[in-house]
C-alpha cells in the first residue's frame, strides 16, 4: 500500500516538474517567433500536448524505474505511442493558429 502511495507522489512530481520545464521551453520557442498563446485556446492545446508527451514517456520508460512493482506495468504499443506523439506535435504546431 505504501508503494502505491509513493508512486502516486512520484507521478505527481514527474508531471509537475516535467510539465513546467516543457511549458517554459515551448513558451521560449514560441517567444522567439513572436507568438503568444497565453489566454487563448491555443494555450489549452499546448497544455494537453505536454500532458500527452509526459504520459507516453511515463508509460514507456519511467514506470519501470519506480517503487511500484505491480503486474499491470506494460508499455504502450508502438502504433499508439506514434499516434499520440504525432497528434501532440500537430497540436503544438497548430496551437498558435487557434484563437
Amino acid at each position: 500500500m505504501i508503494r502505491v502511495f509513493l508512486e502516486i507522489i512520484r507521478i505527481t512530481a514527474i508531471f509537475l516538474i516535467l510539465g513546467s520545464i516543457m511549458g517554459a521551453l515551448i513558451k521560449l520557442v514560441y517567444g522567439n517567433f513572436g507568438i503568444d498563446v497565453d489566454n487563448t485556446n491555443g494555450g489549452w492545446m499546448v497544455g494537453i500536448s505536454i500532458l500527452i508527451i509526459i504520459f507516453v514517456l511515463y508509460r514507456n520508460r519511467l514506470q519501470f524505474s519506480g517503487v511500484y512493482k505491480g503486474e499491470h506495468r506494460v508499455k504502450l504499443s508502438k502504433t499508439l505511442s506514434a499516434f499520440l506523439i504525432t497528434s501532440s506535435v500537430l497540436m503544438l504546431i497548430f496551437a498558435p493558429l487557434v484563437h
